[in-house]
């Protein structure tokens, strides 16, 4: 006979280890060795001095998939905050926290690993999938809101600086309704 669906979720989620991280002012250190381990593994945070330290936007989605809780520290206490506060706390670093972080989460559930863009207004550089760790970034990501402009020149010089990266532009557009629909940017020619 089987369990009710209700019983074999919560069994496992019960299984599921909730991996605890300390916030700080501009990112999350996890100290746990397995869970340094685990994560860094699957592409998540930069390993240091036994640490591992991951961008507020890779937290919020590890917390709201339930794997991680974060505690901030107060003068005397640690307590635990939730995904709103974190958000908050992204927000006040990085007035598009929400749009990245939308980003960041539909390639994450599309399977693919995504880590912080460098330079030129990138928000993040993607893996091929089954590929991080064993050759470089094959695709920057450019993320674009609905609604908000953004200019030629702008485009012309992203496109020209990631062709010298020998990389490949994608342009992610945040719709209203928070969807995202990427674009593959290769060669922009005006007649």
């Amino acid at each position: 006979m089987e369990k009710p669906k209700q019983t074999t979720e919560a069994s496992r989620k019960a299984e599921l280890k909730v991996i605890k991280a300390m916030l700080r002012e501009k990112d999350v250190v996890v100290s746990s060795p397995e869970d340094v381990e685990e994560l860094a593994s699957r592409g998540y945070g930069t390993p240091e001095d036994k640490n591992l330290f991951l961008t507020l936007c890779e937290a919020l989605f590890l917390m709201s998939k339930g794997v991680m809780e974060v505690e901030a520290q107060t003068r005397k206490t640690r307590k635990k905050i939730d995904f709103q506060q974190l958000l908050s706390q992204y927000q006040t670093l990085d007035e598009n926290a929400w749009a990245k972080y939308l980003i960041y989460r539909d390639l994450r559930s599309r399977g693919y690993v995504a880590r912080e863009g460098f330079g030129l207004g990138m928000d993040f550089r993607v893996y091929e999938r089954g590929e991080y760790g064993a050759a470089a970034a094959t695709y920057l990501v450019f993320g674009i809101q609905e609604g908000q402009p953004v200019t030629l020149e702008e485009l012309t010089r992203t496109l020209k600086y990631v062709h010298s990266l020998k990389k490949h532009l994608v342009l992610a557009v945040l719709n209203r309704r928070g969807e995202v629909v990427y674009y593959s940017l290769s060669k922009l020619t005006l007649k």
